[in-house]
């Protein structure tokens, strides 16, 4: 297993889960560069927590979708750190489209999402092609519990941007394996209550769908993510951690 001290890390989509993977992978030691697109305030927060626990980050702004930004900020990453050698994406919207609401524009904002995935992951495995070997990299993104399985209702464009996002790290898996970079995906379910609904609600109509009755701790997924990047052998995975979401299917259309 890979020692990941002092290894150089870009995290993009730190709002939410993605501060608690920041915080988990600071006590591994890793050197850490915090991308963000709009939310500068939440990303100099993170930093100040981080700082707290003794683990100084460095901040990179660029929207994922436009391929000069990403370039530019997986440059500056790799010079900060002194060099890249794991990359996490988790940047996404997570808009709600009811049918009658669908057109085109909904459908590109969402594609939006996985075109940074893969502008991301493109010009990151570029850079940690320099790396020494035999493994010289991982790059994990992140995928939606219910992708291959029963989709839910009034999210076709996130859902359908998701998918690719899963297909998308295996055909990036095959395509770098021979330089030594890994590629996984995480696939959360319902994870720390989203703004505009209720608790009730979150309790009663989400959480009660899934087996266990509970969301996907945010803790579960960042241990996971530590846990792959010391990996040596695991790529073209799709991990679910989503309190067994995906087996219960999408429960009954509301009127």
């Amino acid at each position: 297993m890979l020692d990941v001290k002092d290894k150089g890390v870009l995290l993009t989509g730190a709002k939410r889960v993605g501060r608690v993977i920041a915080s988990r992978l600071a006590r591994d030691g890793v050197r850490l560069v915090i991308g963000y697109r709009n939310s500068r305030q939440g990303a100099e927060a993170l930093r100040s927590e981080l700082a707290a626990q003794g683990t100084t980050a460095y901040l990179v702004q660029g929207d994922l979708s436009i391929e000069e930004d990403v370039k530019r900020m997986v440059s500056e990453a790799s010079d900060v750190l002194g060099g890249l050698h794991f990359a996490i994406n988790l940047a996404s919207g997570f808009p709600r489209t009811p049918f009658e609401t669908l057109d085109g524009q909904v459908w590109d904002t969402s594609m939006a999402d996985a075109k940074g995935s893969y502008l991301f992951a493109l010009h990151a495995s570029r850079t940690m092609m320099r790396n020494p070997g035999p493994t010289r990299g991982h790059i994990v993104l992140f995928s939606d519990a219910w992708v291959n399985q029963t989709p839910y209702w009034d999210y076709l464009p996130y859902l359908t941007a998701k998918a690719a996002i899963d297909f998308l790290s295996r055909v990036f898996a095959v395509e770098l394996a021979p330089y030594g970079i890994l590629v996984n995906a995480v696939a959360p379910g319902p994870t720390m209550r989203p703004p505009g609904i209720s608790d009730d609600i979150w309790r009663d109509e989400v959480l009660s769908r899934t087996p266990l009755k509970r969301e996907s701790a945010p803790e579960d997924i960042a241990e996971v993510v530590a846990a792959l990047l010391k990996t040596e052998s695991i790529t073209g995975e799709t991990i679910r951690v989503d309190a067994g979401v995906h087996l219960a299917g999408s429960g009954p259309k509301e009127a």
